[in-house]
């Protein structure tokens, strides 16, 4: 949704390619393009800090202001230096509130297991269909006390008012297993105990 915190002041830019969007990173701005709704691609220049902070939350949206024309946009598109991790350009998408938008949706796990266990996120994001404007920061899948075999599918958890599920249903999102390691232990234990039976048999 849109408010007072993702309000951006956007400038438009006339100054295309690698050098200029140089230029534009080393004063601490962001070069962005605009597209959507079949009008062409507008290329602008975004405040470096305020939309970094901002790209933290996954899915956001920002609340342009281009030059006194306000502009409702989704960041679909994050292209970072995969060294540095400085952010080098952006993509967005124009939408309008009220519209449906299919999205990534990441996916946290609350909670301790059965003792024993892990759980195993099969996938970190779900595809969501949602309102633009009411775009979910995250789904949450409670695990506590679930047992060895426990299976969380996509159709097994309520979504958010607005969003509909965009993936197959049956899709494992979440798996409860004992790790490899302690049942190798266990095994190791069980064939020494029984080493020692045979033993004490043997005696």
């Amino acid at each position: 949704m849109a408010d007072e915190s993702n309000k951006v002041a956007a400038e438009l830019r006339e100054s295309f390619g690698k050098g200029a969007a140089r230029k534009i990173r080393a004063v601490g701005k962001i070069p962005a393009v605009i597209y959507g709704h079949g009008s062409d691609p507008v290329h602008i220049t975004l405040p470096g800090h305020q939309v970094s902070l901002l790209l933290r939350k996954a899915n956001a949206v920002l609340d342009l202001d281009i030059d006194g024309t306000a502009s409702l946009a989704l960041v679909k598109d994050v292209q970072k230096d995969p060294v540095s991790q400085i952010i080098e350009h952006l993509d967005l998408i124009l939408i309008r509130s009220g519209e449906k938008v299919t999205v990534e949706v990441p996916v946290h796990i609350e909670g301790e297991p059965y003792s024993g266990t892990i759980a195993m996120l099969e996938v970190s994001t779900i595809r969501l269909e949602t309102e633009a404007t009411h775009i979910p920061e995250r789904i949450v899948i409670d695990v506590t006390d679930a047992a060895e075999g426990t299976q969380y599918l996509a159709k097994d958890f309520d979504l958010p008012a607005g969003s509909s599920l965009a993936e197959d249903e049956d899709l494992l999102i979440v798996n409860i297993a004992v790790p490899a390691s302690a049942r190798a232990e266990d095994e190791e234990t069980a064939a020494a105990e029984a080493a020692a039976d045979a033993d004490q048999s043997a005696e």
